[in-house]
Parts: C-alpha cells; structure tokens; sequence
C-alpha cells in the first residue's frame, strides 16, 4: 500500500531495497517567486520537485521536475550535503520563466565531474538553443557554453522513457505555448507531475485523467480559486475544486495542490486547502521543503 507522508515522520527499513518513492518539493510558488513572510509557511520559490527512488543509502535515481529558483536550494543541499551523484536528470515542463529561471543558479551545472540530461517536448536542438538563450548577454554573466558540467538535450514525447527500474511517460496539457505534464512509475508506484493545466479542452483533459488513474500522488496545477477563475480564462491555470475533481474521478490516492498563486498567503492557502479536503479529502498543499514518501 503506498502511504505518502510528510517529513521523517514514518521512516522504515533503510535497506538498499527499500522500494520507498522521496518526493521533495524545492519549489512550489506560479508565475513568479514571492519572497514574502506571509507566504514562508508554503514558500516563495517557483517550481522544482526532486523524485529519489530507494533510500539514500541505495539512490537509484534522482530527477528533477522543473528548474525554478527552487532548483538552486536544491543544489546547494546537494553540495552540503557531499552528494556523490554525478547524474541528474532535468524534465521540462515548459520554458516560461517560473520554470527555468533558477536554472543558471544550480550548482551542479558547474562541476565538471557532472553530466545533466535535459528533456522536453522539443527536439535536442531547439531544447538547446532556449537554455542557451536565457544566459546570453546581457542576461546573464556565464554563458551557457561556459559551463563545466557535460549535458545531453533528449526529447521526450508519447513514447515512454525508461531509466533502469524507472519509466516516464509525457503528455500534453493545456498551457499557453504548451505544456507537458509527466507520469513517473517505480515498481507498481505512480507519481504524475501536471502542473500549469487549464482544464476545458476535452482531449487533454482526458489524457490528464488517463495519466493519472490510481496515482499515489498527484501534482496538479490549482494555481486559482473558483472565484478568481472566471477573470483569468486562457492564462493556462487551473483550480482547487478542479484538481479535486480530477483526483477523484482518478481515483488517486493523495492529492497535491501545486503552483499556487504569487498574491495567495498562507492564510489563504490553508482556507484553499480546507476547501479542497472538503471535496476530496487526501488533499495537501505543497510546502517548500516537505518530504513525502511512497512506498
């Protein structure tokens, strides 16, 4: 039975075939980062989520979801804590800014013993030309080309990517420019990864619910409240009430609300989560820093 839970409060076996799933949020934060102390409570940084398979001791593989300004905290944990991984693996949802802006601040880019395999939905030189693009003069002081990291640039599509025990499908959601939104399996466990969603479209609608059938977790775009929606048609956002249709229609087993709104704080986002429990109850809210396991 798989049990998510939050940090270190339910830790088992730390055998190397502790099948367990670690999900870390580094970033949850839309639109833009909010460094704000009303809002420390969930955090400010935009999106990164971090997948471990196996316990520490036994990491099978490591991939990152999105390179927000929370992938930057990410790096430097990684650093202090003398992780020993040279291989990381960078999916991408979409290009707009709140997902790749903190890619330039990653310290892993910039030791030469690491490589990074980037994926999208486009193809390796189009992936290539955009990441170099954000780094260029005068936008940034290291160029891309620069780095000492080696990196590989992989397109992802409907096709199902395969990493040792580990297998991710892509699928297109509903996002100004497009978006993809990820489906992660690990020996029966399902973790799906749809973030920046509107919902109204019938066929990427579906594909959202397919991919998220009997999920253990489910990351999902709430960026809105059903009130605010109406005013924001077409920015490519969904809703809790949304989301919590979505989980239960899927019959998922743990809802995560996703992306939340630069203006919403911690007060809001607990009346949001309350709301949302009220429709399906396995509901969370991503914190910035929380740790859920799968297992």
């Amino acid at each position: 039975m798989s049990e998510p839970v939050t940090p270190e409060s339910s830790q088992h076996s730390e055998s190397m075939e502790d099948p367990r799933i670690e999900v870390r949020a580094w970033g949850v934060r839309g639109s833009l980062p909010t460094p704000a102390i009303e809002v420390l409570g969930f955090g400010g940084n935009t999106p990164c989520v971090e997948l471990k398979f196996g316990n520490e001791a036994g990491c099978r593989q490591r991939l990152i979801f999105d390179a927000g300004t929370g992938i930057r905290n990410l790096g430097m944990h990684l650093l202090k804590s003398q992780c020993t991984d040279t291989s990381f693996h960078v999916f991408l949802t979409h290009f707009h800014w709140d997902h790749v802006q903190g890619l330039p601040f990653f310290q892993a880019l910039y030791r030469k013993e690491t490589t990074i395999t980037f994926y999208s939905n486009r193809t390796p030189e189009e992936l290539k030309e955009i990441l170099w693009g954000q780094m260029v003069t005068p936008y940034f002081p290291v160029r891309f080309s620069d780095i000492a990291a080696t990196v590989h640039f992989v397109q992802i599509l409907e096709a199902p990517l395969v990493l040792g025990e580990v297998k991710v499908n892509s699928f297109c959601l509903t996002h100004p420019q497009g978006s993809s939104g990820f489906r992660v399996t690990y020996r029966g466990k399902k973790i799906v990864y749809a973030t920046d969603h509107e919902h109204g479209q019938e066929d990427a609608d579906l594909r959202l619910l397919n991919a998220a059938r009997g999920a253990d977790l489910l990351f999902y775009d709430a960026q809105y409240t059903p009130e605010e929606y109406p005013n924001r048609m077409g920015w490519g956002h969904g809703t809790w009430l949304q989301a919590t249709r979505v989980a239960t229609a899927a019959e998922v087993k743990q809802l995560v609300l996703f992306h939340h709104d630069p203006s919403h704080d911690d007060v809001k986002m607990e009346a949001i989560l309350a709301d949302a429990r009220s429709k399906f109850a396995c509901t969370i809210a991503a914190r910035e820093g929380e740790t859920l396991i799968v297992r």
